[in-house]
């Protein structure tokens, strides 16, 4: 049986690859080589795998080549794109940081405006209550001198009251009795003068007196304008620092107790004023002042709260975003990690500056973040600055926003020259850009 099928097999082979011999001929002698129907398969198949392989293996490289050309079409758009995209944010952030130089200027402006109505508030309030004492001097001078014309008043009726009566004794008297009504005369002619000066004195204090409400009412109304422009400026300038902190996530209320507490020594710059009633009841015009200083107070301590929060951008020269907070493809591994700071792409030794007052933790080199400073802020907060170039600070210094640290640098696990900055608050890593975003809306 198997013979018989091998015979019909080898005369299949025999039909499509007859045996064939192949000569070799030399010079002494000539051979031959016999090509068996088998071997010529064998070849034959050889030969077509060889030859499908070439097409196969030709035509992904074709496909590759063809799909990487177009995959590197593709990342130059999205390159462009992205460069684009980043040129936009860089002209958003000089716009906003143009408006956050005039936001500060008009702030400043502000604060010297509400300096000099403060000035003008206090002095107004001393002119008044010295109005207020001159009045009541020449009220009083005003009785005394009305009781004093009552008694002349009184005088001058009884003498004439005693002349009526002693007038028929006068009349047959000797001459020696003129004497007496030359006396009583010169009296009488003294008591009329006296009582027309206390009439005319009388007359020129209610003159004085309308003077001094009519000032007195100008001042009122002056100084409630002053006060109004107090309030709208206060109102104006403290809002949009509440804000800027609720944005930022951090309480005020705890926030402002805090500084209080910080600045609570006698005489110092944070100490609360306030008007003295001198044990009266306070008047409308003394609560609203107290008010005003109060909330002038809030403002101060506002301010203050801003320079220990890290309300600033670490870059002050030209700089594009690389990289945002959250989670993101490493550029090492490629794998997908916590990215905890944002990144700030700029040229070689671009300075860097800390962003808020605070004291330096560490300056040094640090495994993955290469040369790094901490700063440690009020509030629990603490600022990082890695891959830096060059250090500027030393542990347990004393630095305030806008002091120069060190610069740009590629130090540590990076693939380029940037700044990675982080902010955390109570040990956990926060998005640097809340706080930059809320400062964009004030400075």
């Amino acid at each position: 049986m198997r013979t018989r099928i091998g015979i019909k097999v080898h005369g299949l082979l025999e039909h499509y690859f007859p045996e064939r011999r192949v000569f070799l001929k030399s010079d002494n002698d000539t051979r031959f080589i016999r090509l068996r129907p088998s071997t010529q398969l064998l070849a034959f198949a050889g030969s077509s795998f060889v030859v499908a392989w070439a097409i196969v293996a030709t035509a992904i490289l074709l496909m590759d080549s063809i799909g990487a050309g177009n995959f590197r079409e593709q990342a130059k758009r999205d390159q462009r794109t992205y460069q684009s995209r980043l040129n936009d944010l860089s002209g958003q952030r000089d716009s906003r940081a143009e408006e956050a130089l005039a936001a500060q200027e008009r702030f400043n402006a502000a604060l010297a405006q509400i300096s000099v109505m403060q000035t003008e508030l206090l002095a107004s309030e001393t002119r008044r209550r010295e109005l207020e004492t001159g009045i009541e001097v020449i009220q009083a001078t005003l009785r005394g001198t009305m009781k004093d014309r009552e008694q002349a008043r009184e005088q001058l009726a009884n003498l004439e009251t005693q002349i009526e009566t002693e007038g028929v004794t006068s009349t047959t008297s000797t001459g020696g009795a003129n004497a007496p009504m030359d006396f009583v005369a010169e009296a009488l002619a003294r008591t009329a003068a006296e009582r027309d000066q206390v009439v005319e004195d009388a007359q020129d204090a209610l003159l004085a007196a309308d003077a001094m409400a009519t000032e007195i009412a100008l001042m009122k109304e002056q100084n409630d304008q002053i006060f109004r422009q107090l309030e709208e400026a206060m109102t104006v300038s403290v809002a949009p620092l509440d804000k800027m902190f609720r944005a930022a996530g951090m309480p005020t209320e705890r926030i402002i107790e805090q500084v209080r507490q910080g600045y609570s020594g006698q005489g110092g710059p944070l100490t609360p004023l306030s008007f003295s009633t001198r044990g009266e009841e306070p008047s409308p015009d003394t609560l609203r002042a107290n008010r005003l200083l109060n909330q002038m107070d809030t403002l101060n301590l506002y301010r203050i709260a801003a320079q220990k929060a890290p309300f600033a951008t670490p870059v002050k020269s030209s700089f594009r975003f690389t990289s945002s907070f959250g989670f993101r493809r490493d550029p090492k591994t490629g794998g997908r990690r916590m990215h905890n700071g944002v990144d700030f792409a700029a040229s070689l030794g671009t300075p860097l500056y800390a962003t808020a007052d605070g004291v330096v933790t560490h300056s040094g080199w640090l495994s993955g973040y290469g040369r790094l400073v901490k700063i440690q802020h009020e509030f629990g907060i603490e600022t990082r600055y890695a891959h830096l170039s060059r250090l500027n600070v030393k542990v347990g210094q004393r630095v305030s926003r806008g002091d120069r640290i060190g610069d740009m640098g590629a130090s540590g696990r990076v693939t380029g020259v940037h700044l990675h900055y982080e902010v955390r608050v109570g040990g956990k890593a926060v998005n640097p850009m809340i706080y930059i975003k809320a400062a964009n809306d004030v400075f």
